[in-house]
């Protein structure tokens, strides 16, 4: 297993380390210190293309080779990153119509990183260019273990801009797409306002305007854009490919962040890389949930340099930031605790952003593994240490485990891109909370989950949750409809199925497509403002253990065959199905109309644990987080305190910790912050007396 950190020793040659008669000494101590906290990888080379070109043409690779070499002496591996995600002040001095331009037209300007636009010509020809002398300088060191293609790509909101290059591309796009001007007038609903095309040299790019832009032009506009991401992403990867075969290719993601398909970039590389903010997050099951979400962009086909089958974490924060408004400190285990529970949800390998605190730049302050002053009884490096030697231990038993998920929550890029365009009916509606509700009910009962779009192939999960998929296509209807028909229980929701895939509603009534599936029709809904709410009245079938308010949103339902489950209590819908299940073929379909607090999405979760036969991981208090990785004949338990107290458990078998090569039963109190790494300790069978 791979455990590393960001390194960037450019940062760290004299007069910012070294001395004058040996600049570039810092790397060597640096090198030792690693290897003594266990760390086998660092990944190096994001940002430098000013260094490794520091005029047109004259490339200088060197400097990293000798840190390369510095680390193989060491025994590190290396990740390299491409360095485009900061093209070099000469580049866009010389070329500034690679440099963005806003919504209102102003250019974006350079003097940081990513300062380009992904459409313009000049910019992807020097990336190639740069991608491809440093694989042929650098591609066959044996210390090169992976490649990170750029870094951080469409940070800083920088996946669209509205350059004239853009414009031409975004055009392009469009012919390609719909062929003729007829049709695209007609799948963009481009009489409204009437403003129809003649020629696709007449669409525009939504740009400032005096009120909103078509919004299935803007839907086809955010697919272009992440379409063009996409593919900057692969000719990096169709460079490399072509001159280092056999090493394998990642980038690093955030979790429903960034205005590009993640799904589609997880195709491109052999593994996902994840960026993690753990350390300035308090809430486990929101964190569980981002890592969950990067964790299934990739199912099959994976390739890790150690041929695990797992993600990286690329980016775990060592300690505070520098971009919010207070930066608090880590408290003190709270890496470590994070840290396993990115273990416990399938990474294999895990680097903390970054070595050291930098004496230069705006990222001076920004958390790291040691501070300005080397000091090996930092509390951050005792903490890394212990990690270090904890996950050696751990290597081998968690080698080719992976996680199975029981459970899986819809999502598409789309219809993210879609309800975040304005003139909503509900502007308090958000997608990411409405997901969490679910997520955190599944996670708070230690229920595995992944994530997946609705073409993908469903049938390995016991239990499906659709939260509004608002944009919804006939195609991903049908699959959803083949999943219940053949056994399995989906879970839908309000806000789901009200345009198809051009973000044009429906007239055959809503959910489109869906209405046969759930055995109803939504006749109209009714948003809630903040602070109003319905009441909901169940039926003995959903046992509840709190009263649940109907916010945001009330769908008002017309049943057809469908059982209700739950009716509003209020206004003039008072006694209409909020909550309904429909049998369909072999499966069922539950549809929720309206979005309640958390305790409700925890009694349906403990409902749908009864009726889909999902068992618990292990009996253990709510308080504690249990997931498990497994390959055939092993199951890992990963048991995680993220509360401020000690928490007792009851085993009720013998439990090996592979922390301690201790194993127990009965009771045992887990420290704040604590973890344990089990398996099932098999007593053995008692000798058959000789016949």
């Amino acid at each position: 297993m791979y455990f590393g950190v960001d390194y960037y020793p450019e940062q760290w040659v004299f007069p910012y380390g070294g001395t004058a008669e040996e600049p570039e000494a810092q790397w060597e101590q640096d090198a030792d210190l690693m290897v003594k906290a266990g760390i086998n990888v660092v990944r190096i080379g994001d940002y430098a293309w000013g260094l490794c070109e520091p005029k047109d043409g004259k490339f200088d690779f060197e400097w990293l080779r000798r840190v390369m070499d510095v680390m193989g002496k060491a025994g590190i591996q290396v990740v390299l990153a491409t360095p485009t995600a900061a093209p070099p002040i000469w580049l866009a001095q010389s070329h500034p119509e690679m440099l963005p331009m806003d919504e209102k037209g102003v250019t974006r300007r350079e003097g940081t990183r990513r300062a380009v636009c992904f459409n313009n010509d000049i910019y992807w020809n020097y990336s190639k260019r740069i991608v491809q002398e440093m694989a042929k300088a650098l591609g066959k060191h044996p210390q090169l273990v992976a490649w990170q293609l750029d870094s951080g790509i469409g940070g800083h909101q920088t996946e669209w801009s509205f350059n004239e290059d853009t414009r031409l591309e975004w055009q392009n796009w469009l012919k390609l797409k719909y062929e003729t001007v007829e049709r695209l007038n007609q799948s963009l609903g481009l009489r409204y306002f009437g403003q129809i095309v003649s020629s696709f040299d007449q669409v525009p790019m939504p740009m400032y305007a005096p009120t909103a832009h078509n919004p299935a032009l803007v839907l086809d506009w955010a697919r272009f854009s992440s379409d063009t991401i996409v593919a900057f992403v692969k000719m990096q990867a169709d460079v490399l490919r072509e001159l280092t075969p056999d090493i394998p290719l990642t980038t690093n993601l955030r979790a429903m962040l960034r205005r590009f398909d993640h799904f589609d970039i997880a195709k491109v590389v052999d593994f996902v890389s994840v960026e993690s903010n753990a350390a300035i997050k308090s809430k486990a099951a929101e964190l569980a949930c981002d890592i969950d979400i990067l964790r299934s962009l990739k199912k099959e086909g994976v390739r890790t340099p150690d041929g695990d089958a797992g993600f990286w974490v690329i980016e775990q924060k060592a300690g505070q930031v520098n971009w919010q408004d207070v930066n608090s400190l880590v408290r003190p285990g709270v890496i470590r605790l994070f840290t396993y529970q990115l273990l416990s949800r399938g990474a294999s390998g895990v680097l903390y952003y970054h070595w050291r605190q930098s004496r230069i730049g705006f990222e001076k302050f920004f958390g790291a593994v040691l501070p300005h002053h080397i000091q090996t009884n930092n509390r951050v490096y005792r903490e890394i240490s212990q990690l270090g030697e904890e996950i050696r231990l751990l290597a081998p038993a968690l080698k080719d485990t992976r996680v199975v998920a029981q459970a899986c929550i819809i999502y598409t890029h789309d219809n993210d891109w879609a309800l975040q365009q304005p003139m909503q009916p509900n502007k308090y509606f958000n997608l990411r909370e409405h997901i969490q509700l679910f997520y955190t009910a599944l996670h708070d009962r230690n229920i595995s989950v992944d994530f997946a779009r609705p073409t993908e192939d469903l049938s390995k999960y016991k239990l499906v949750f659709v939260p509004s998929l608002h944009l919804l296509s006939g195609g991903e209807a049908d699959m959803l409809k083949l999943y219940v028909q053949n056994g399995g229980t989906l879970v839908g929701t309000f806000n789901t199925g009200l345009v198809d895939e051009h973000n044009i509603a429906s007239v055959t009534g809503f959910p489109h497509d869906l209405t046969d599936l759930f055995g109803l029709e939504v006749l109209e809904f009714d948003p809630l403002p903040p602070g109003e709410e319905n009441h909901l009245i169940f039926k003995g079938a959903f046992p509840t253990s709190h009263l649940h308010p109907a916010r945001i949103w009330c769908d008002i339902i017309e049943p057809g065959e469908c059982q209700v489950l739950a009716n509003y209590s209020k206004d003039f819908y008072a006694g209409r199905p909020a909550i309904t299940m429909n049998s369909f073929g072999l499966g069922k379909a539950i549809y929720i109309g309206t979005q309640s607090h958390q305790l409700f999405y925890h009694d349906l979760v403990g409902w749908l644990r009864q009726t889909c036969n999902l068992m618990p991981l292990l009996k253990v208090p709510d308080t504690i987080q249990v997931s498990m990785r497994e390959k055939e004949g092993t199951k890992i338990y990963f048991l995680l305190n993220h509360q401020n107290s000690p928490v007792r458990i009851q085993f009720y078998k013998p439990m090996h910790d592979f922390l301690t090569g201790n194993t127990f039963s009965g009771n045992y109190d887990l420290p704040a912050h604590g973890v344990l790494v089990l398996d099932e300790h098999l007593e053995p069978k008692p000798a058959e007396p000789a016949a």
